[in-house]
């Protein structure tokens, strides 16, 4: 599997590129979206919550990203569990898991098709009555999303999110209620798998660790538990300095 050494451009990380794989992503094959201040980088509010920071932050990281979030801003820490400085308010705490492939069968699927910029009016609607985590306007230049459509109406898809270099996330799979358990979900995985596959990348996703439905099925389809995780939104102090 893929590491990394203890450092990368200033920014120092863990041992295994999945232990912060934003930073992988923003300084990897995300590196055109980031915006950096100092050791913390980002992508574009209008692309993914997710942000990178040293796992060990010091107080001039802290500082740097409140500047570049600005104030009274909300700011997502996945994979941070530490606490956090005087006049940050920790809005959400969540326990995640991540998982890695360990046996996907990886396979296409001749009715998923691909989305693209003309469809995020319909993806966004999809995601506000599935709520399978963010989707912003332009999260669907992360990556391949795949959808199923029944009578021209998108009702299930599938997608690429992070992606430090080796890896590729799968996200936002999600299938609208008047459809589930039609198996549509396992279907766009699969294909979504063997995409990552077909570049010779590995598949790894997250999910809460009370999403126990979702952890079985994956299980199920052949990912492994990694590691738990944490997702931490907070919100910046509303003077900054």
């Amino acid at each position: 599997m893929p590491e990394y050494v203890s450092e990368i451009n200033g920014v120092g990380i863990a041992p295994h590129v999945l232990d912060n794989p934003a930073l992988g992503s923003l300084t990897g094959p995300h590196a055109h979206f980031a915006e950096r201040r100092g050791r913390v980088l980002r992508y574009p509010v209008d692309v993914s919550p997710w942000l990178a920071m040293p796992l060990e932050p010091e107080a001039e990281d802290w500082a740097d990203l409140a500047a570049l979030a600005g104030p009274g801003a909300e700011v997502a820490a996945a994979g941070y569990s530490g606490t956090f400085p005087d006049g940050w308010e920790v809005t959400l705490d969540l326990e995640g898991v991540q998982l890695v492939d360990d046996g996907v069968a990886g396979a296409p699927d001749t009715e998923a098709v691909r989305l693209g910029p003309a469809d995020v009016p319909e993806i966004l609607g999809l995601v506000e009555r599935t709520r399978p985590g963010p989707f912003l306007p332009r999260t669907i230049e992360l990556g391949t999303y795949l959808g199923i459509r029944r009578g021209g109406a998108l009702i299930a898809m599938a997608g690429e999110r992070l992606h430090p270099p080796g890896w590729t996330e799968i996200s936002a799979v999600c299938t609208d209620p008047a459809y589930r358990g039609e198996g549509l979900a396992t279907r766009l995985i699969h294909a979504v798998a063997h995409g990552i596959r077909e570049r010779g990348e590995t598949p790894f996703l997250h999910t809460g660790a009370g999403n126990t439905d979702a952890i079985r099925l994956y299980e199920a389809l052949g990912f492994r538990l990694r590691r738990t995780t944490r997702f931490m939104v907070a919100r910046t102090p509303v003077s900054v300095s």
